[in-house]
Formats: structure tokens, sequence, C-alpha cells
């Protein structure tokens, strides 16, 4: 067999080819370059199309595109070996992406976004990991002086100069670092949307300080790793477990109702995990990629942030659920009414506001609630959506599920748009939403939510709750709304109870 010598730099071991194999050292080939960029410019287009309901659809397929075209321009690019190998995991995570997209339901998403998250961050850990091990077999063939076959990653290791090295351990820390936080903080988020993690905010005592002293262990051990002092396989190994735990901790410090921005800033954790990949890949395409899903998640943080009146440093240290004084001490009592009850107002009125909440993703309310508002409007009432920019446990949670049950878009509005409104509307219905609609974000400052910006449904000449039992929702608030002189409870499964109002609206 031909064999070509590609590099004989001085104090390098050789990097080598095969006769008509592929030349490990040759730069990307130029298909591969100009799919990347496409697909980059695609990516964009569906990140940009994802702004609008009306544009989403075709987003979607612009990402799907993109990355079809990415990764075939990978499998036939300079340096993939193992076909087989690669042609099987394409096969089993298609496989397991389709179950997952058929028989996931819209309750599961926040889970199933953050589960996807967690396997993100999992691979920086994993290529970071295999970086150093390929690193450490060509460093040892330098020393050496042996002469090796290399091949994909390890010849590209091969060649680097002593300073692109210590550039590429610092990417590898930061990818492990990075990576580590974002999967075990997912799983964490996973539980806790899932039911299966208690949503109040635990922390270990010493909360802060612990945290504090776990990211300046990390940052020692990454200045050991970096200037090769010690084991580097060792240092990059207690990286990853103190990071973990950093992850762990922080997003069990996290109440529910912040989970929205959990989710959001886990995105963009996950997509800076990603870039750091690319850098240690030198693969251009995740970097782009790495880089706009990092920065979105960040800005969608920002403006979930700003949403509930708090900083991102507040959230991450923080997060809703603590008690910060004596609660205010709620006067009144809940009364029911009946769907003949809640028929009989939304006749008479002119102008109905409906809030919808996490409440109806459980109960896969969205078709009732499109089929009432269908009614309604053809009985020429004005009606409109109010959406908190933190409602459900996802963001832009609702706003999907209206999209699927063909709401017109026109009529769901933010809160900033329609918050005005509620003194001038005649009904407000408030299905499945608790935090987001709590007069105790401005009454009691002693609130956890005090400060935080709300729908102000209590306004509305009538309000009604439609809402499963006397318990409190998901951050474990209690909600003087219930007890205000013009709510009525209208108690059971949001379905079942909007299903039973439809054939008495006129």
């Amino acid at each position: 067999m031909e064999t070509t010598v590609i590099t004989t730099e001085p104090g390098l071991a050789p990097v080598v080819s095969h006769g008509a194999g592929v030349l490990d050292a040759v730069p990307v080939f130029g298909f591969t370059t100009a799919a990347y960029v496409v697909a980059a410019v695609l990516f964009i287009l569906a990140l940009g199309g994802l702004s609008g309901q009306e544009s989403a659809k075709r987003a979607i397929w612009y990402g799907i595109v993109g990355m079809a075209l990415a990764v075939l321009a990978t499998l036939f690019g300079p340096g993939l070996g193992h076909w087989w190998l690669s042609l099987i995991m394409i096969a089993i995570g298609g496989g397991v992406g389709y179950v997952l997209a058929t028989r996931v339901q819209m309750t599961e998403m926040p889970q199933l976004v953050a589960a996807m998250h967690s396997l993100v961050g999992l691979a920086a850990v994993f290529i970071g990991l295999n970086a150093q091990i390929e690193l450490g077999r060509v460093l040892h063939a330098r020393l050496s002086g042996l002469t090796e076959f290399f091949h994909g990653f390890a010849a590209v290791l091969a060649h680097k100069t002593p300073a692109e090295i210590a550039m590429l351990k610092v990417e590898v820390a930061l990818g492990v670092f990075i990576g580590a936080v974002t999967f075990t903080g997912s799983v964490v988020a996973y539980g806790k949307l899932a039911g299966k993690v208690d949503g109040k905010p635990k922390k270990l005592p010493g909360g802060h300080m612990l945290n504090a002293g776990a990211a300046a262990l990390s940052l020692l051990l990454t200045i050991l790793y970096v200037a090769g002092v010690g084991p580097a396989m060792l240092w990059l190994l207690l990286l990853t477990v103190i990071a973990g735990f950093i992850g762990w901790h922080l997003i069990m410090g996290i109440g529910g109702a912040d989970m929205p921005v959990v989710v959001s800033m886990l995105n963009s954790y996950s997509g800076w995990a990603a870039a750091m990949i690319g850098f240690t890949l030198s693969n251009d395409l995740l970097i782009v990629v790495g880089a706009l899903v990092g920065s979105s998640g960040a800005i969608l943080s920002y403006i979930m942030c700003k949403a509930m009146n708090r900083s991102f440093i507040s959230v991450i240290l923080g997060g809703f659920g603590g008690e910060t004084g004596p609660a205010m001490e709620i006067e009144g009592e809940q009364i029911a009414i009946d769907a003949e009850g809640v028929a009989a107002a939304l006749n008479e009125a002119d102008s109905v506001i409906i809030v919808p909440g996490y409440g109806m993703a459980v109960a896969q309310a969205q078709q009732s609630v499109s089929e009432l508002t269908r009614k309604l409007r053809a009985a020429g009432k004005n009606v409109r959506f109010a959406i908190h920019p933190v409602a459900g446990r996802l963001p832009g949670h609702m706003n999907v599920l209206l999209a699927e049950a063909k709401v017109p878009y026109d009529i769901v509005l933010e809160m900033d748009e329609i918050n005005e409104d509620f003194p001038s509307t005649d009904v407000a219905i408030v299905i499945g939403s608790n935090d987001i609609v709590n007069p105790a974000a401005q009454e009691d400052p002693n609130s956890p939510i005090a400060g935080m910006p709300v729908l102000e449904v209590w306004k509305a000449k009538q309000v009604f709750v439609s809402k499963r039992g006397q318990g409190t929702g998901y951050s474990g608030i209690e909600n003087p709304l219930f007890y205000k002189e013009n709510t009525r409870m209208f108690y059971g499964d949001a379905k079942k109870s909007l299903d039973a109002l439809l054939p008495m609206i006129d």
C-alpha cells in the first residue's frame, strides 16, 4: 500500500495517509466549506423565521434542510472514517427522534427540550475527554520520536504548534465545564418539569459560598490543565465532576416559577457548549450554530427575566418559591360557579379576554378553547387572548398550543399589548394559570413574586378561573385572585368544563 507523508515539520510526528485514502491534513474540501456556508445561512433564516407564527412553518423547513445538508457535507467531507458506524448512529438517532416526535405530547415538550439540552452537554464532555486522549497520544509520539499513522482528529492535532495546543486545551476545558453544567442542570430541570423532583428551591448549607468555591476550584483545575502541570486527564475528570455539581446545585436552587427562564438559559448553555466543540474540532459550522443558539438563548433568558422584573443573576442564585417574609393574609372565600352561570355571563358579554396557562396544556383543552372562541366570535363578541411571556413551562408554550388549535394569530396578544384593556373587559377567563395572574405581585411586598409584571385580570368586570381544585400553582404561591368578589371558580378538568359549556353558548 502506498504511503504519503503529508507533514514533516521538525519535532513533529509525520502525518500520513494510505494510498487512495483520505489525506488527513488536507484542508476541508471546497464542497464541504460551501455546504457549511449554505447550512449556516439556512439556520439563520430558520432562527429569524421562528420570531413570527406565520413564518414559523417555513422556518422549520429551513432548519431541516440546513441540518440535512450539514450532515451530508460532514459525511462526504475529508477525514471521515468508519462509514458504517456513522450510518448506524444516524439511523438510531433518527429513529429515536421520530418516535419522540410522534409520541411526546405538547404538555411534555418542556421536559423533552430539557432532555435534549442534557444530551448536547454530555456530547461536549465526551468530545472534550476524547480530545485529551488523542492529544496525549500525539504528544507521547512527539516526545518519543516515534512515527505513527495518524488519522482524523489526531492528524489535525499532529501538526499543531505548542501555542495552538495551549489554545486547544482552553477550548477543551471550557467545553467540558459548560457541557457538564448543562448536562446535570438539564437533568434536574427535566426532573422538576416532569414532577419527579420537588419544584421548590433547595440548596445545601452554605449554598452560594459552595457554588463560589466550586467555581474557584474549577478555575484552578483549568489553569493546571492548560499549563500542563501534573496529570492532564485527572484535572479534566475532576473539572467534569465539579462542573456537574455546579449544574446540579444551581438548578436545584431554582424554584418552579422560574422554570421558563431555566429552560432558555440551558438552551443558551447548550449552544455555547456546541461552539466549544466546534473550536475543538475546528468545525466552522458548529461554531456558527453554537453561537446562534447560545446568543439567542441568552437573549430569550433576558426577555424572560425582564418579564418577571428580575435580573438573570437573581434567578440563578435565588429562584421563586423561597419565603421573603410573612405573606399577606388573604380574606374571603373561593366561590364556585357551574357551566350554566359561566355561559350566561358569556352570552351577555360584549368583550372577552382568555388567559391560557399550563393547566390548559395538561388538560389538552386547546381545541375546546378554539371552539369556544369560534362560537363567541360568531355571536359578534370581541374575543382576544392575553399571553404572559412566562406562561407555561417553556417560552412560547401557549402560542404553540393556540396555533396548533387554529386560533387566529391576530387575536393572540402579548401582555404589554392587552394589559390596559382589562378594566373595559366584561369577562376574563383564566384557564389553568396561577402565578401570571396573581395580584400578590403588586399587593404583597413579601411575596416571592413581588414586582413581577402580571396580567391584571382582576380589573375585568367578571373573572372566571378554570381550575382543577383549590391547590396552589406550580410555584406553591397562594393567589388572592381566587378570593376576590368578582372572581368565580369554575372547578374541574379544563377540557371537560369547556366541553360542557360549549352547547350553552348562543
